[in-house]
């Protein structure tokens, strides 16, 4: 299995919870000099929780926005087991703006490691099991903002948009090789790109009010969904997109009657 952005949040969880089922994880991760301690720290504890579990792990450093980094990590994995069964396209980024404010390269930057970085990322999974004959999951980390839109983060509510058809399009090209495309819709998780919320009881509880069951999700979670779509229980499902969100999607405002009564 390889794990996009697997060395925090969502990406790390999903790393430890297939450990916990058995599976070899290699772990991506995307560093530059300023997040690299920190990376590195994720990094250790991850690979110890995924020891522990009795997987084998492998760490890559690449840069999926970049083709030849992608075609590097791939090398190394089939190198390391000789394939890979399962892709979990996790890597991404959100940069907020006004969107009339937005640097259009900003905004660039957010589609090309959301969007066009998980593309590249299936692209080369789909042609290694078809190489082979083999099949192969594929699992989109997506966002309940595929569908609702984000102000001031119009970058990631397109990428997580066209991510719902890549989504949608991969599973139907390639349903008749067995190869399954999902989705996971997360919500308000806790994780380390939401601490600006998550570490602030004020805005945390503004955030919660919003959800119906009146929680953040937990990255464990989103885990356990991600593992069932990969798991053979999913067999039959392709070109969903599994929204983990606590019933955010639902529209909450509509929550009580307002419109009609």
């Amino acid at each position: 299995m390889l794990v996009t952005g697997g060395s925090s949040g969502i990406g790390q969880a999903i790393a430890i919870k297939m450990a916990e089922y058995g599976a070899d994880v290699a772990i991506n991760f995307r560093s530059n000099r300023a997040e690299a301690e920190a990376t590195e720290q994720s990094i250790a504890w991850c690979r110890n929780q995924v020891q522990q579990h009795g997987g084998q792990d492998l760490l890559i450093q690449a840069d999926v926005s970049k083709k030849e980094d992608v075609e590097r990590m791939f090398e190394e994995v089939i190198a390391a087991w000789g394939t890979v069964d399962f892709l979990i396209n996790n890597a991404g980024i959100q940069i907020a703006a006004d969107s009339h404010m937005l640097d259009v390269e900003k905004f660039i930057q957010v589609i090309n490691i959301n969007t066009v970085g998980a593309f590249r990322c299936a692209q080369r999974a789909i042609q290694h099991w078809l190489a082979q004959e083999k099949p192969g999951v594929i699992i989109n980390v997506s966002s309940v903002h595929q569908i609702i839109p984000k102000p001031r983060f119009v970058g990631y509510s397109v990428s997580k948009g066209g991510m719902q058809n890549l989504t949608r399009t991969l599973a139907l090209e390639y349903a008749g090789h067995n190869i399954r495309v999902n989705g996971i819709g997360p919500g308000a998780t806790i994780t380390p790109i939401n601490r600006a919320w998550v570490d602030d009881p004020e805005k945390r509880a503004q955030v919660e009010s919003h959800i119906p069951m009146r929680r953040a999700g937990e990255a464990e979670e989103m885990a356990e969904a991600a593992a069932f779509l990969c798991s053979d229980l999913a067999a039959y499902i392709t070109g969903q997109t599994l929204f983990i969100d606590g019933g955010l999607t639902l529209y909450a405002d509509f929550e009580t009657a307002w419109s009609s009564e």
